[in-house]
């Protein structure tokens, strides 16, 4: 007899006490849910409220049909916790679910079908569609398969970088979409492993923090629309569209058809923090893949449909997120669900930080009142194993909660801040009246986040959902036949300009000013205060050709060209002066100050924190009419009120259509403005490295062309 022999045989939860379906089985314990191994065996733990009867239901691997299904003994059963140990099991090539029994009643909100198997809630892989895009067995009886993770992962001296939230670059990228592209030259494209071929480049871009879209299993054929053109399947692209929360998606691994795909995502995340780049997760807890009352049934509407999802009276789905269903995000069965998955890619991922779509569904009732205090936001807050973990609200839902500004935060969350997108947008397109705006939203929105840190901003420009940097600046309308819903889909109110004509353009003028906008908006994105955010392909002039809403676009459309990185095509200009920015921002910290501004001198410097300036130094000009806006930051106030020493930094943009002679602000004695960028300049003239920049020549006054924007850096000269 082997030392693990006599180890178990030592331990009495170890024995079976009867036998099940063929199968040894004792008692299980409920928690943990899901299926853990345990010593000879697998305790499977899965809640319900209301089912009369459960049974678990084994496979092998890839089988049609089950091998056998145990039902739960009443007396394995612990308040609404059915739990059972099965001995004798090969985890290797064993796929299981459950089937739970009781009354369908919809008006009462009981949708149960003894008929159907359904996946556990808490499984850590799901095997079904483990190669992106390959055509299943449609007549499935389970076509979403839980299986048992037998982790033995080394993460060797990984831990998390803990990077400050204000310190942050985040770079927010499509895993698929990054690499997927011929001209990527990864080995495996499309793939966690792809994505880690690029690392090299993430890191020479001066990101610190990957922000993936989901990457929690979906699946990515649910989407019923083809080409109206082509005729070609539309694929659910993006992933909004959970099938099950704790599971990595096997199509994105490379290895995903031997069911590898939680180590090959670890060792993404492994890398990236070598690197030092931090990941952090779009999450999606304010609806599931179900749908409504027509969707399919994969696990939470079998198991306990009134338990996790918002219904009315009659029983019917809310569907304040815009899918169908709403996830019943505030009772306690459900809170601890999204607590325990949460610590679960944190403790067995490393996962740095979660993005919460449409998370003002995270803070209503039942009903769908909001919540004053809603308890699972509460809980995230203050949760000890989350304690360092980045927590990313988009502060608004499709039934039109709009919290930016005002979402229950607890000291912790940051946001997506739709307002600066907005502002930025309407000033560089040359709106009138938006000056006054445009400087709050550079300061870090102190009017929407007073009481909280400046990294309570996530600035963003642009993101996955809408146009592209080169887009924004290329189209004035939409442009979606190609999603197959007559244009209709997406955003209208884009707040674009195409600077003269609408698509690609042969006039050397219209693409010399597209060029100079997109820099535009990149300079005052990473000048401004708060968190900057970078659409990935945004630093190389990557295009939608129009479409903002690309969620079921699995092509050119969507993917990055690396020929826009390197070779004949790429647009070296564009991401040598992103490249360029992205440094300038990490050697300078008073750009990165977690404090908002006050517009006075806390440290003695003779500077105050923040100051404004128009055509004349310590003049702003606020007037409907104005579109010239300059920023000067005291460098003696930078991180934590002086407790770093900074350069002075002096950020000007002229959205008019005419040049303007500046007056510059004066600086300390000994020190003169130097030159870092002029986005109307030739490149050669109007780019220079952190820490080089040449003495201007005459040092009182800029000349600043139209559409442009001038970052300057006042110090003594060497």
């Amino acid at each position: 007899m082997s030392v693990q022999d006599m180890s178990e045989r030592e331990r009495v939860d170890a024995f079976p006490t009867r036998t099940i379906g063929g199968y040894r089985v004792r008692a299980g314990r409920p928690f943990p849910y899901g299926a853990t191994p345990v010593p000879g065996g697998v305790n499977f733990s899965v809640y319900s409220d209301r089912a009369t009867a459960m049974s678990l239901v084994l496979f092998e691997r890839g089988a049609k049909e089950p091998t056998a299904e145990l039902e739960f003994p009443q007396e394995f059963r612990t308040g609404s916790v059915h739990a059972m140990t099965v001995f004798g099991l090969d985890l290797e090539n064993l796929e299981y679910g459950f089937r739970a029994d009781g009354p369908f009643d919809p008006e009462a909100g009981d949708r149960f079908d003894a008929r159907r198997i359904l996946g556990d809630p808490y499984a850590r892989i799901v095997s079904g569609r483990d190669v992106w895009g390959e055509e299943p067995d449609w007549d499935n009886v389970y076509p979403y398969r839980s299986q048992v993770l037998n982790d033995d992962f080394d993460w060797g001296d990984d831990t998390p970088l803990r990077i400050p939230t204000e310190d942050l670059v985040i770079y927010e990228t499509h895993v698929r979409g990054f690499t997927r592209h011929p001209s990527s030259g990864v080995r495996a494209p499309g793939t966690y492993a792809g994505l880690r071929e690029k690392i090299s480049y993430l890191k020479e871009l001066g990101v610190n923090c990957v922000e993936l879209l989901p990457v929690f299993e979906f699946d990515e054929l649910d989407n019923p629309r083809t080409d109206p053109v082509s005729g070609e399947r539309l694929h659910n692209y993006w992933g909004y569209n959970t099938v099950s929360f704790f599971a990595p998606k096997a199509g994105y691994a490379a290895t995903g058809r031997f069911g590898m795909q939680a180590d090959e995502f670890k060792s993404l995340v492994k890398e990236l923090h070598r690197a030092g780049i931090e990941v952090v997760l779009d999450v999606v807890f304010n609806h599931t893949a179900e749908g409504n009352e027509n969707g399919p049934t994969i696990s939470f509407r079998g198991l306990d449909n009134a338990t996790y999802y918002m219904l009315t009276d009659r029983g019917e789905y809310y569907n304040f997120s815009g899918t169908g269903n709403t996830v019943n995000c505030n009772h306690p069965v459900v809170r601890d669900f999204v607590l325990s998955c949460l610590r679960y890619w944190v403790a067995e991922y490393h996962i740095d930080g979660f993005r919460f779509d449409l998370a003002a569904i995270l803070d209503r009732a039942p009903d769908g009142t909001p919540l004053p205090n809603p308890p699972l936001l509460e809980q995230l807050a203050h949760d000890p194993v989350l304690r360092h973990t980045k927590l990313i609200a988009e502060a608004w839902d499709a039934a039109g909660l709009y919290q930016v500004g005002h979402f229950p935060n607890y000291g912790r969350w940051s946001e997506w801040n739709g307002q600066y997108r907005d502002a930025v947008r309407r000033f560089i397109k040359g709106e009138p009246g938006l000056v006054g705006e445009l400087a709050t939203r550079m300061a870090g929105s102190p009017d929407l986040y007073q009481g909280r840190t400046a990294s309570a901003s996530v600035n963003f420009i642009t993101a996955h959902d809408g146009f592209t940097l080169s887009d924004l600046v290329s189209y004035n309308d939409k442009h979606n036949e190609a999603n197959g819903e007559g244009n209709g889909d997406g955003a209208n109110d884009n707040h674009s300009w195409n600077c003269g004509e609408e698509g690609p353009s042969a006039s050397a003028h219209v693409r010399d000013l597209r060029l100079r906008q997109t820099k535009n908006m990149l300079a005052i994105l990473l000048t401004s205060q708060g968190v900057p955010m970078i659409l990935a392909g945004d630093e190389a002039g990557r295009t939608q050709l129009g479409n903002n809403n690309t969620y079921c676009q699995d092509n050119d459309l969507s993917w990055f060209d690396w020929g826009l990185v390197e070779g004949p095509t790429a647009n070296t200009e564009l991401l040598e002066f992103t490249k360029a920015l992205i440094a300038f921002r990490h050697a300078h910290p008073v750009l990165r100050t977690a404090d908002h501004p006050t517009g006075v001198d806390r440290v003695g410097s003779g500077y105050a924190d923040v100051s404004w300036h128009g055509v004349q130094a310590w003049m702003p000009d606020w007037a409907e009419h104005s579109r010239v806006l300059g920023m000067m930051r005291c460098g003696r106030h930078a991180k934590g009120g002086g407790t770093v020493a900074d350069d002075h930094i002096y950020v000007a943009v002229n959205a008019h259509w005419e040049a303007h002679d500046l007056e510059l602000p004066g600086l300390p004695p000994g020190q003169e403005w130097h030159l870092f960028t002029d986005t109307g300049a030739l490149m050669s003239y109007g780019l220079h490295p952190p820490g080089s920049e040449p003495r201007l020549e005459h040092p009182g006054r800029y000349h600043l062309g139209p559409h442009s924007v001038v970052i300057l850096v006042g110090r003594a000269t060497h």
